[in-house]
Protein backbone atom coordinates (compact mmCIF):
# COMPACT_ATOMS: atom_id res chain seq x y z
CA UNK A 1 0.00 0.00 0.00
CA UNK A 2 1.22 3.43 -0.88
CA UNK A 3 2.29 5.77 2.07
CA UNK A 4 2.16 9.71 2.28
CA UNK A 5 5.30 11.70 2.95
CA UNK A 6 4.30 12.12 6.77
CA UNK A 7 3.38 8.61 7.50
CA UNK A 8 6.81 7.71 7.38
CA UNK A 9 6.92 9.37 10.60
CA UNK A 10 4.54 8.30 12.28
CA UNK A 11 5.16 4.55 11.38
CA UNK A 12 8.25 5.07 12.84
CA UNK A 13 6.56 6.32 16.03
CA UNK A 14 4.48 3.24 16.25
CA UNK A 15 8.07 0.91 15.66
CA UNK A 16 10.21 2.92 17.79
CA UNK A 17 8.16 5.42 19.57
CA UNK A 18 11.71 6.51 22.06
CA UNK A 19 14.11 6.57 19.40
CA UNK A 20 15.65 10.01 18.72
CA UNK A 21 14.13 11.78 15.45
CA UNK A 22 15.36 14.90 15.04
CA UNK A 23 18.05 16.91 16.30
CA UNK A 24 19.15 20.86 16.69
CA UNK A 25 21.84 21.81 18.45
CA UNK A 26 20.77 20.79 22.28
CA UNK A 27 17.07 20.17 20.85
CA UNK A 28 15.93 16.72 20.09
CA UNK A 29 12.61 15.13 19.42
CA UNK A 30 12.30 11.21 19.86
CA UNK A 31 9.52 10.02 16.98
CA UNK A 32 6.34 10.02 19.04
CA UNK A 33 7.53 13.68 20.16
CA UNK A 34 7.96 14.22 16.39
CA UNK A 35 4.68 12.40 15.45
CA UNK A 36 3.05 14.82 17.75
CA UNK A 37 4.19 18.58 16.66
CA UNK A 38 3.40 17.31 13.32
CA UNK A 39 -0.30 16.59 14.41
CA UNK A 40 -0.63 19.04 16.37
CA UNK A 41 0.69 21.78 13.19
CA UNK A 42 -1.52 19.66 11.34
CA UNK A 43 -4.73 20.91 13.57
CA UNK A 44 -3.20 24.33 13.43
CA UNK A 45 -3.22 24.74 9.76
CA UNK A 46 -6.74 23.04 9.26
CA UNK A 47 -7.79 25.99 11.85
CA UNK A 48 -6.46 28.70 9.87
CA UNK A 49 -8.56 27.11 6.83
CA UNK A 50 -5.52 25.46 4.81
CA UNK A 51 -7.61 22.71 2.89
CA UNK A 52 -6.03 20.05 0.93
CA UNK A 53 -4.12 21.12 -2.22
CA UNK A 54 -3.40 24.33 -0.86
CA UNK A 55 0.52 25.71 -0.49
CA UNK A 56 2.36 26.07 2.47
CA UNK A 57 5.65 27.96 2.30
CA UNK A 58 8.43 27.41 4.73
CA UNK A 59 10.81 30.42 4.74
CA UNK A 60 13.44 29.52 7.47
CA UNK A 61 16.98 27.87 8.34
CA UNK A 62 17.03 24.63 9.09
CA UNK A 63 15.47 23.89 12.35
CA UNK A 64 13.04 21.99 14.24
CA UNK A 65 10.33 24.19 12.97
CA UNK A 66 11.10 23.99 9.71
CA UNK A 67 10.70 20.18 9.58
CA UNK A 68 7.69 19.96 11.52
CA UNK A 69 5.76 22.67 9.60
CA UNK A 70 7.01 21.05 6.27
CA UNK A 71 5.59 17.61 7.40
CA UNK A 72 2.74 19.03 9.14
CA UNK A 73 1.64 20.53 5.68
CA UNK A 74 0.84 17.19 4.63
CA UNK A 75 -0.09 15.98 7.37
CA UNK A 76 -2.84 18.52 6.74
CA UNK A 77 -4.09 17.57 3.52
CA UNK A 78 -1.78 20.94 1.90
CA UNK A 79 1.40 20.83 -0.22
CA UNK A 80 4.62 22.44 1.65
CA UNK A 81 7.03 24.75 -0.48
CA UNK A 82 10.36 24.44 1.23
CA UNK A 83 11.96 27.86 0.49
CA UNK A 84 15.68 28.39 0.11
CA UNK A 85 16.87 30.50 3.23
CA UNK A 86 19.28 32.31 1.23
CA UNK A 87 16.87 33.43 -1.27
CA UNK A 88 16.01 37.54 -1.06
CA UNK A 89 12.67 39.07 -0.31
CA UNK A 90 11.55 39.66 -4.24
CA UNK A 91 12.71 35.65 -5.29
CA UNK A 92 10.50 34.11 -2.35
CA UNK A 93 7.32 36.83 -3.88
CA UNK A 94 8.29 35.58 -7.02
CA UNK A 95 7.66 31.71 -5.48
CA UNK A 96 4.28 32.40 -3.68
CA UNK A 97 2.70 34.12 -6.37
CA UNK A 98 3.45 31.66 -9.20
CA UNK A 99 1.97 28.69 -6.94
CA UNK A 100 -0.29 31.15 -4.96
CA UNK A 101 0.93 30.49 -1.63
CA UNK A 102 -1.87 30.59 0.88
CA UNK A 103 -0.08 30.25 4.31
CA UNK A 104 3.21 31.34 5.09
CA UNK A 105 5.64 30.16 7.89
CA UNK A 106 8.65 31.97 8.58
CA UNK A 107 10.41 34.28 11.82
CA UNK A 108 9.63 37.22 12.83
CA UNK A 109 12.87 38.60 11.58
CA UNK A 110 12.76 37.60 7.84
CA UNK A 111 8.16 38.70 7.75
CA UNK A 112 9.86 42.26 8.39
CA UNK A 113 11.74 42.04 5.36
CA UNK A 114 8.64 40.42 3.49
CA UNK A 115 6.26 43.15 4.84
CA UNK A 116 6.54 46.06 1.92
CA UNK A 117 6.22 43.14 -0.70
CA UNK A 118 3.77 40.69 0.74
CA UNK A 119 0.70 42.88 -0.77
CA UNK A 120 2.17 41.21 -3.75
CA UNK A 121 0.63 38.04 -3.23
CA UNK A 122 -3.15 37.90 -3.61
CA UNK A 123 -3.31 34.18 -2.23
CA UNK A 124 -1.47 34.90 1.39
CA UNK A 125 -4.33 34.94 3.50
CA UNK A 126 -2.57 33.82 6.68
CA UNK A 127 1.79 34.42 8.06
CA UNK A 128 2.71 31.79 11.45
CA UNK A 129 5.53 33.19 13.14
CA UNK A 130 8.15 31.35 14.71
CA UNK A 131 9.32 33.46 17.84
CA UNK A 132 8.36 35.63 19.84
CA UNK A 133 9.68 39.29 18.54
CA UNK A 134 6.61 41.71 17.20
CA UNK A 135 5.50 41.96 13.82
CA UNK A 136 3.07 43.76 12.03
CA UNK A 137 1.68 42.41 8.62
CA UNK A 138 -1.22 44.67 6.80
CA UNK A 139 -1.54 41.99 3.93
CA UNK A 140 -2.43 38.76 5.77
CA UNK A 141 -3.52 37.29 9.15
CA UNK A 142 -0.96 37.10 11.42
CA UNK A 143 -0.61 34.08 14.23
CA UNK A 144 1.93 32.83 16.78
CA UNK A 145 4.06 29.25 15.83
CA UNK A 146 3.91 28.98 20.09
CA UNK A 147 0.41 29.12 20.08
CA UNK A 148 -0.84 26.17 17.87
CA UNK A 149 -3.85 24.76 20.22
CA UNK A 150 -2.75 21.05 19.50
CA UNK A 151 -6.17 20.56 18.06
CA UNK A 152 -6.70 17.13 15.87
CA UNK A 153 -6.16 17.69 12.04
CA UNK A 154 -9.09 15.23 11.17
CA UNK A 155 -9.34 13.19 8.28
CA UNK A 156 -6.89 13.89 5.59
CA UNK A 157 -8.07 12.26 2.16
CA UNK A 158 -4.88 12.51 0.38
CA UNK A 159 -3.82 9.32 -1.78
CA UNK A 160 -0.11 9.18 -3.03
CA UNK A 161 -0.39 10.45 -6.47
CA UNK A 162 -1.36 13.55 -4.45
CA UNK A 163 0.67 16.68 -4.76
CA UNK A 164 3.16 16.76 -1.38
CA UNK A 165 5.40 19.27 -2.41
CA UNK A 166 7.24 21.74 -5.19
CA UNK A 167 10.48 22.74 -5.17
CA UNK A 168 11.70 25.97 -6.90
CA UNK A 169 14.68 25.13 -8.95
CA UNK A 170 16.66 27.26 -11.30
CA UNK A 171 15.41 27.53 -14.85
CA UNK A 172 16.60 28.32 -18.37
CA UNK A 173 14.55 31.59 -18.30
CA UNK A 174 16.67 32.97 -15.21
CA UNK A 175 13.08 32.68 -13.29
CA UNK A 176 13.20 29.37 -10.83
CA UNK A 177 10.25 26.85 -12.07
CA UNK A 178 8.31 24.83 -9.57
CA UNK A 179 9.10 20.85 -9.78
CA UNK A 180 5.51 18.98 -8.43
CA UNK A 181 6.51 15.83 -6.30
CA UNK A 182 3.98 13.44 -5.50
CA UNK A 183 4.01 11.55 -1.85
CA UNK A 184 4.95 8.45 -4.32
CA UNK A 185 7.62 10.18 -5.63
CA UNK A 186 9.36 11.31 -2.41
CA UNK A 187 8.40 7.91 -0.60
CA UNK A 188 9.94 5.83 -3.17
CA UNK A 189 12.69 8.31 -3.72
CA UNK A 190 14.10 7.85 0.06
CA UNK A 191 13.12 3.80 -0.14
CA UNK A 192 15.09 3.72 -3.48
CA UNK A 193 18.20 5.91 -2.12
CA UNK A 194 18.26 3.82 1.70
CA UNK A 195 18.41 0.66 -0.12
CA UNK A 196 21.08 1.08 -1.89
CA UNK A 197 23.03 3.27 1.03
CA UNK A 198 21.65 0.32 3.39
CA UNK A 199 20.36 3.10 6.03
CA UNK A 200 18.62 1.40 9.41
CA UNK A 201 17.17 2.82 12.42
CA UNK A 202 21.11 2.96 13.72
CA UNK A 203 22.12 5.70 11.39
CA UNK A 204 22.79 9.77 12.14
CA UNK A 205 22.46 11.28 9.08
CA UNK A 206 23.98 15.25 8.54
CA UNK A 207 21.29 17.54 7.31
CA UNK A 208 23.96 20.16 5.51
CA UNK A 209 22.31 21.01 2.54
CA UNK A 210 18.99 23.15 2.20
CA UNK A 211 15.78 21.56 2.63
CA UNK A 212 14.47 23.28 -1.13
CA UNK A 213 17.60 21.09 -2.67
CA UNK A 214 16.18 17.73 -2.96
CA UNK A 215 19.28 16.50 -1.93
CA UNK A 216 18.98 18.25 1.18
CA UNK A 217 15.53 17.19 1.54
CA UNK A 218 16.12 13.33 0.77
CA UNK A 219 18.77 13.02 3.87
CA UNK A 220 15.07 13.95 6.11
CA UNK A 221 13.14 11.60 4.11
CA UNK A 222 15.25 8.69 4.37
CA UNK A 223 16.04 9.06 8.21
CA UNK A 224 12.49 8.98 8.50
CA UNK A 225 11.77 6.02 6.01
CA UNK A 226 14.22 3.64 8.51
CA UNK A 227 13.50 5.39 11.55
CA UNK A 228 17.07 7.05 12.07
CA UNK A 229 18.10 10.29 13.05
CA UNK A 230 18.76 13.45 11.28
CA UNK A 231 20.31 16.61 12.87
CA UNK A 232 20.48 19.54 11.21
CA UNK A 233 23.10 21.97 11.17
CA UNK A 234 23.66 25.95 9.58
CA UNK A 235 27.11 25.88 8.77
CA UNK A 236 29.09 28.61 8.14
CA UNK A 237 32.85 27.41 7.76
CA UNK A 238 33.65 23.73 6.08
CA UNK A 239 35.07 22.95 9.62
CA UNK A 240 31.77 23.37 11.32
CA UNK A 241 30.46 20.19 9.13
CA UNK A 242 33.69 18.39 10.10
CA UNK A 243 33.37 19.33 13.74
CA UNK A 244 29.42 18.12 13.79
CA UNK A 245 30.51 14.86 12.11
CA UNK A 246 32.91 14.36 15.23
CA UNK A 247 30.41 15.41 18.00
CA UNK A 248 27.10 13.97 16.83
CA UNK A 249 28.92 10.46 15.61
CA UNK A 250 27.39 10.94 12.31
CA UNK A 251 27.21 7.85 10.02
CA UNK A 252 26.36 9.24 6.62
CA UNK A 253 26.88 12.49 4.97
CA UNK A 254 26.17 14.01 1.67
CA UNK A 255 26.96 17.25 -0.06
CA UNK A 256 28.03 18.99 -3.35
CA UNK A 257 31.29 19.13 -5.31
CA UNK A 258 31.82 22.80 -4.15
CA UNK A 259 31.94 22.03 -0.23
CA UNK A 260 33.18 18.52 -0.92
CA UNK A 261 36.23 20.26 -2.41
CA UNK A 262 36.46 22.46 0.53
CA UNK A 263 36.63 19.62 3.08
CA UNK A 264 38.99 17.70 1.43
CA UNK A 265 41.49 20.78 1.88
CA UNK A 266 41.02 20.05 5.75
CA UNK A 267 42.33 17.92 7.89
CA UNK A 268 40.01 15.20 10.00
CA UNK A 269 40.42 14.06 12.98
CA UNK A 270 41.30 10.39 13.09
CA UNK A 271 38.71 7.96 13.56
CA UNK A 272 35.90 9.56 12.54
CA UNK A 273 35.34 7.15 9.82
CA UNK A 274 34.69 4.57 12.82
CA UNK A 275 31.06 5.27 12.50
CA UNK A 276 31.18 7.66 9.46
CA UNK A 277 29.97 4.99 7.29
CA UNK A 278 29.61 6.51 4.23
CA UNK A 279 29.80 9.57 2.20
CA UNK A 280 27.70 10.66 -1.27
CA UNK A 281 28.08 13.00 -3.89
CA UNK A 282 25.49 14.65 -6.22
CA UNK A 283 24.84 18.14 -8.01
CA UNK A 284 28.27 17.96 -9.59
CA UNK A 285 30.94 15.56 -10.92
CA UNK A 286 33.24 15.64 -7.98
CA UNK A 287 36.89 15.78 -9.32
CA UNK A 288 39.35 12.82 -8.85
CA UNK A 289 41.70 14.58 -6.84
CA UNK A 290 39.22 15.03 -4.45
CA UNK A 291 37.74 12.06 -4.08
CA UNK A 292 41.05 10.78 -3.57
CA UNK A 293 41.88 13.34 -1.15
CA UNK A 294 38.41 12.32 1.01
CA UNK A 295 39.21 8.24 0.88
CA UNK A 296 42.89 9.08 2.26
CA UNK A 297 41.38 11.16 5.74
CA UNK A 298 38.77 8.72 6.03
CA UNK A 299 39.79 5.31 4.54
CA UNK A 300 37.02 3.38 6.21
CA UNK A 301 33.92 5.60 4.50
CA UNK A 302 32.40 4.61 1.50
CA UNK A 303 32.07 6.79 -1.13
CA UNK A 304 28.64 7.05 -3.45
CA UNK A 305 28.56 8.74 -6.15
CA UNK A 306 25.09 9.47 -7.43
CA UNK A 307 23.61 11.83 -10.27
CA UNK A 308 19.87 13.33 -9.49
CA UNK A 309 17.21 15.77 -11.36
CA UNK A 310 14.81 17.43 -9.05
CA UNK A 311 12.26 16.60 -11.59
CA UNK A 312 12.86 12.65 -11.11
CA UNK A 313 14.83 12.94 -7.54
CA UNK A 314 17.38 10.53 -8.09
CA UNK A 315 18.65 8.77 -11.03
CA UNK A 316 22.28 6.83 -11.30
CA UNK A 317 24.71 5.72 -8.11
CA UNK A 318 27.98 4.22 -8.39
CA UNK A 319 28.53 1.35 -5.74
CA UNK A 320 31.94 2.07 -3.26
CA UNK A 321 33.23 -1.05 -4.93
CA UNK A 322 33.35 0.32 -8.70
CA UNK A 323 35.19 3.85 -7.75
CA UNK A 324 38.35 2.41 -8.02
CA UNK A 325 37.28 1.23 -11.60
CA UNK A 326 35.21 3.54 -12.87
CA UNK A 327 36.27 6.76 -10.93
CA UNK A 328 34.39 9.08 -13.67
CA UNK A 329 31.05 6.86 -14.31
CA UNK A 330 27.85 8.25 -13.22
CA UNK A 331 26.78 4.31 -12.17
CA UNK A 332 24.11 3.05 -12.93
CA UNK A 333 19.72 3.51 -12.10
CA UNK A 334 18.97 3.35 -8.93
CA UNK A 335 16.92 0.77 -7.78
CA UNK A 336 13.27 0.97 -9.26
CA UNK A 337 14.27 3.14 -11.97
CA UNK A 338 15.05 2.80 -15.65
CA UNK A 339 18.03 4.96 -17.39
CA UNK A 340 17.76 5.11 -21.59
CA UNK A 341 20.18 6.57 -23.62
CA UNK A 342 18.17 8.11 -26.90
CA UNK A 343 19.35 9.52 -29.66
CA UNK A 344 17.32 12.92 -31.21
CA UNK A 345 14.84 10.63 -33.06
CA UNK A 346 13.87 8.91 -29.76
CA UNK A 347 15.84 5.32 -30.60
CA UNK A 348 18.08 4.03 -28.30
CA UNK A 349 21.49 4.90 -28.43
CA UNK A 350 24.78 1.82 -29.23
CA UNK A 351 27.34 1.04 -26.45
CA UNK A 352 29.56 4.23 -26.36
CA UNK A 353 27.45 6.02 -28.52
CA UNK A 354 26.26 9.72 -26.79
CA UNK A 355 22.80 10.83 -26.23
CA UNK A 356 20.51 11.89 -23.66
CA UNK A 357 19.76 10.67 -20.69
CA UNK A 358 15.64 9.37 -20.24
CA UNK A 359 15.11 8.85 -16.71
CA UNK A 360 11.50 6.15 -16.83
CA UNK A 361 9.80 5.25 -13.29
CA UNK A 362 7.76 5.92 -10.37
CA UNK A 363 10.27 8.96 -9.40
CA UNK A 364 9.35 11.21 -11.72
CA UNK A 365 7.71 14.54 -11.43
CA UNK A 366 4.15 15.58 -12.15
CA UNK A 367 6.10 18.27 -14.02
CA UNK A 368 6.14 22.02 -13.76
CA UNK A 369 3.99 24.32 -11.58
CA UNK A 370 1.92 26.00 -14.00
CA UNK A 371 3.53 25.83 -16.73
CA UNK A 372 2.10 23.23 -19.59
CA UNK A 373 4.85 24.39 -22.01
CA UNK A 374 8.10 23.52 -20.54
CA UNK A 375 7.07 20.60 -19.18
CA UNK A 376 5.86 19.15 -22.62
CA UNK A 377 9.39 20.11 -23.32
CA UNK A 378 11.15 17.84 -20.66
CA UNK A 379 7.95 15.16 -19.86
CA UNK A 380 7.29 12.86 -23.03
CA UNK A 381 6.49 9.46 -23.60
CA UNK A 382 8.96 7.34 -22.31
CA UNK A 383 10.28 5.52 -25.64
CA UNK A 384 10.51 2.02 -26.37
CA UNK A 385 6.79 1.25 -24.73
CA UNK A 386 4.06 -0.94 -26.28
CA UNK A 387 2.02 1.31 -28.74
CA UNK A 388 -0.74 -0.75 -27.41
CA UNK A 389 -0.68 1.29 -24.52
CA UNK A 390 -3.53 3.72 -24.01
CA UNK A 391 -2.50 6.37 -22.09
CA UNK A 392 1.46 6.77 -22.53
CA UNK A 393 4.10 7.19 -19.40
CA UNK A 394 6.24 10.25 -19.39
CA UNK A 395 9.23 9.91 -18.63
CA UNK A 396 11.98 12.90 -18.00
CA UNK A 397 14.25 14.04 -20.92
CA UNK A 398 17.38 15.56 -18.94
CA UNK A 399 18.97 17.86 -21.56
CA UNK A 400 22.21 15.71 -20.27
CA UNK A 401 24.04 14.27 -22.66
CA UNK A 402 25.42 10.96 -21.30
CA UNK A 403 27.51 7.82 -22.59
CA UNK A 404 26.81 4.00 -21.79
CA UNK A 405 29.56 1.62 -21.95
CA UNK A 406 29.11 -2.01 -22.63
CA UNK A 407 29.28 -3.06 -19.35
CA UNK A 408 25.79 -0.75 -18.69
CA UNK A 409 27.97 1.78 -16.51
CA UNK A 410 26.79 5.24 -17.37
CA UNK A 411 29.28 8.46 -17.68
CA UNK A 412 28.62 12.59 -18.07
CA UNK A 413 29.51 14.38 -20.81
CA UNK A 414 28.06 17.54 -20.68
CA UNK A 415 24.22 19.66 -20.68
CA UNK A 416 22.90 19.86 -23.35
CA UNK A 417 22.74 23.92 -22.51
CA UNK A 418 26.48 24.25 -21.10
CA UNK A 419 28.12 22.35 -24.46
CA UNK A 420 30.52 24.70 -25.64
CA UNK A 421 29.64 24.89 -29.53
CA UNK A 422 33.60 26.08 -30.96
CA UNK A 423 35.46 26.06 -34.15
CA UNK A 424 32.59 23.55 -35.36
CA UNK A 425 33.29 21.24 -32.37
CA UNK A 426 30.83 20.59 -29.12
CA UNK A 427 32.95 21.19 -25.94
CA UNK A 428 31.90 19.60 -22.52
CA UNK A 429 33.16 22.11 -19.79
CA UNK A 430 33.87 18.61 -17.53
CA UNK A 431 36.64 17.67 -19.79
CA UNK A 432 38.42 20.67 -19.77
CA UNK A 433 37.70 21.30 -15.78
CA UNK A 434 38.98 17.74 -15.24
CA UNK A 435 42.62 18.25 -16.75
CA UNK A 436 43.21 21.56 -14.24
CA UNK A 437 41.53 19.88 -10.96
CA UNK A 438 44.35 19.16 -8.99
CA UNK A 439 46.66 21.84 -10.53
CA UNK A 440 48.75 23.23 -7.48
CA UNK A 441 47.12 26.53 -6.93
CA UNK A 442 43.77 25.66 -7.61
CA UNK A 443 40.90 25.64 -5.58
CA UNK A 444 37.81 25.37 -7.96
CA UNK A 445 37.74 25.79 -11.95
CA UNK A 446 34.86 26.46 -14.49
CA UNK A 447 35.28 26.35 -17.90
CA UNK A 448 32.23 28.25 -20.45
CA UNK A 449 32.00 29.89 -23.47
CA UNK A 450 32.01 33.11 -24.86
CA UNK A 451 30.63 34.70 -28.08
CA UNK A 452 33.79 34.94 -30.21
CA UNK A 453 33.47 36.68 -33.94
CA UNK A 454 35.26 33.49 -35.47
CA UNK A 455 35.12 30.74 -33.49
CA UNK A 456 31.36 30.80 -32.58
CA UNK A 457 32.54 30.57 -28.31
CA UNK A 458 36.02 30.46 -27.38
CA UNK A 459 36.41 28.26 -24.16
CA UNK A 460 36.98 30.54 -21.33
CA UNK A 461 37.80 29.10 -18.07
CA UNK A 462 37.53 30.91 -14.51
CA UNK A 463 39.69 29.33 -11.75
CA UNK A 464 40.00 30.24 -8.07
CA UNK A 465 43.55 30.57 -7.09
CA UNK A 466 45.36 30.35 -3.83
CA UNK A 467 46.98 33.77 -2.62
CA UNK A 468 50.16 34.52 -3.90
CA UNK A 469 49.92 32.58 -6.80
CA UNK A 470 52.27 34.03 -9.96
CA UNK A 471 52.02 33.54 -13.36
CA UNK A 472 49.25 30.85 -13.28
CA UNK A 473 47.60 31.81 -16.44
CA UNK A 474 50.37 30.57 -18.92
CA UNK A 475 51.11 27.45 -16.44
CA UNK A 476 47.46 26.37 -16.91
CA UNK A 477 47.62 27.20 -21.01
CA UNK A 478 50.27 25.05 -21.42
CA UNK A 479 49.07 22.54 -19.05
CA UNK A 480 45.77 22.40 -21.50
CA UNK A 481 48.14 22.37 -24.55
CA UNK A 482 49.78 19.46 -23.52
CA UNK A 483 46.43 17.26 -22.58
CA UNK A 484 43.90 19.17 -24.78
CA UNK A 485 42.98 19.02 -28.59
CA UNK A 486 43.51 22.12 -29.86
CA UNK A 487 39.54 22.97 -30.29
CA UNK A 488 39.17 22.27 -26.55
CA UNK A 489 42.28 25.02 -25.40
CA UNK A 490 41.05 27.67 -23.41
CA UNK A 491 41.47 31.10 -25.35
CA UNK A 492 41.23 32.87 -21.91
CA UNK A 493 42.17 32.85 -18.45
CA UNK A 494 40.47 34.72 -15.86
CA UNK A 495 41.84 34.72 -11.89
CA UNK A 496 39.71 34.84 -8.92
CA UNK A 497 41.26 34.82 -5.25
CA UNK A 498 37.92 34.75 -4.15
CA UNK A 499 35.16 31.63 -4.06
CA UNK A 500 33.30 31.52 -7.32
CA UNK A 501 29.56 32.70 -7.34
CA UNK A 502 27.14 30.16 -6.29
CA UNK A 503 23.29 29.33 -6.59
CA UNK A 504 21.36 28.85 -3.84
CA UNK A 505 21.73 24.86 -3.66
CA UNK A 506 25.21 25.70 -3.13
CA UNK A 507 26.34 24.75 -6.84
CA UNK A 508 28.89 26.77 -8.55
CA UNK A 509 26.46 29.62 -10.65
CA UNK A 510 27.65 29.16 -13.81
CA UNK A 511 25.02 30.64 -15.45
CA UNK A 512 26.36 33.82 -13.81
CA UNK A 513 29.97 33.39 -14.97
CA UNK A 514 28.99 33.30 -18.33
CA UNK A 515 27.24 36.66 -18.34
CA UNK A 516 30.04 38.23 -17.11
CA UNK A 517 32.10 36.84 -19.97
CA UNK A 518 29.62 38.17 -22.79
CA UNK A 519 31.44 40.77 -23.98
CA UNK A 520 34.98 39.31 -23.32
CA UNK A 521 35.63 39.52 -27.16
CA UNK A 522 33.41 42.22 -28.39
CA UNK A 523 36.57 44.32 -28.80
CA UNK A 524 37.79 41.66 -31.69
CA UNK A 525 34.48 41.49 -33.41
CA UNK A 526 34.47 44.92 -33.92
CA UNK A 527 37.72 44.83 -35.33
CA UNK A 528 37.03 42.08 -37.39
Amino acid sequence: MGRLLHELVFDSATRTPHAPALKYRTEQLTYAELATEIRNTAGAFRELGVRRGERVAVWMEKRIETVVALFGANAAGAVFVPVNPLLKPEQVVHIMRDCDVRLLVTTAERIGLMAPVLAQCPALKDVMIVGDAPVEVEAAFVSRWSARSGAEPGANHAVDADMAAILYTSGSTGKPKGVVLSHRNIVEGARSVAEYLENTSEDRILSVLPLSFDYGLNQITTSFLVGACAVLINYLMPRDVVNAVKKERITGLAAVPPLWIQLSQLEWPEGLDAHLRYFTNSGGHMPRTTLDALRQRLPKARPYLMYGLTEAFRSTYLPPDEVDRRPDSMGKAIPNAEILVVRPDGTLCDPDEPGELVHRGVHVSLGYWNDPGRTAERFKPAPGRPHGIPTPELAVFSGDTVRRDADGFLYFIGRQDEMIKTSGYRVSPTEVEEVLYGFEGIREVVAVGAPHPTLGQAVVLIVMVEPGEDDLESRLLLACRQQLPAFMVPAKVICFDRPLPRNPNGKVDRRQLADSVVDLFAEASQLK
